[in-house]
């Protein structure tokens, strides 16, 4: 039997600025992420790595730096599923999935010109509860997860699906 836990959202809320012009949407924070209360901070997610290329510097490692990196290219970050019960970090073992509320934050967030969707769990999911609150000026990416898990897309794979957030 698996053993399922309840995850929540509480301990790492929404990742925003007021000026946050791109929000990149995961599907559930992995249990090394809830341990340091912030996104992508498993190893070998490369997420960071990516986005260092994409903007020709540096990943940054600590989550201080990756906060400070964040707020200069004005992306922000959360996950379209709010509470889910899930098997360690498997997404293909989520049930009772609860959306977060995307209309009020684009009501609150004016400046967000493009969401991005990171992974196909999180397209799935996106596609089923959230789409309906993008409006035509809201430029939406779908891009392969950054997980370590995903050995069929490379980096310069993920570079190249992430730049269409430009």
């Amino acid at each position: 039997m698996q053993d399922y836990r309840h995850v929540t959202h509480d301990s790492i809320p929404l990742y925003i600025n007021d000026d946050s012009e791109i929000l990149i949407l995961g599907t559930m924070p992995s249990p090394k992420s809830l341990e340091m209360s912030f996104y992508y901070a498993h190893p070998g997610n490369r997420f960071f790595e990516v986005l260092g290329i994409i903007f020709d510097e540096d990943e940054p490692l600590s989550i201080k730096d990756r906060k400070d990196f964040l707020k200069r290219h004005k992306i922000a970050l959360y996950d379209v599923i709010y509470e889910c019960d899930i098997v360690g970090s498997s997404d293909s073992s989520i049930k009772n999935a609860v959306p977060i509320d995307l209309k009020s934050i684009l009501d609150r967030y004016t400046n967000i010109k493009c969401i991005v969707i990171n992974s196909g769990t999180a397209k799935k999911y996106f596609d089923k509860y959230l789409l309906q609150f993008v409006n035509e000026n809201i430029k939406l990416v779908y891009a392969p997860s950054t997980s370590g898990r995903n050995a069929r897309s490379s980096t310069d794979q993920l570079v190249e699906a992430f730049k269409r957030m430009l």
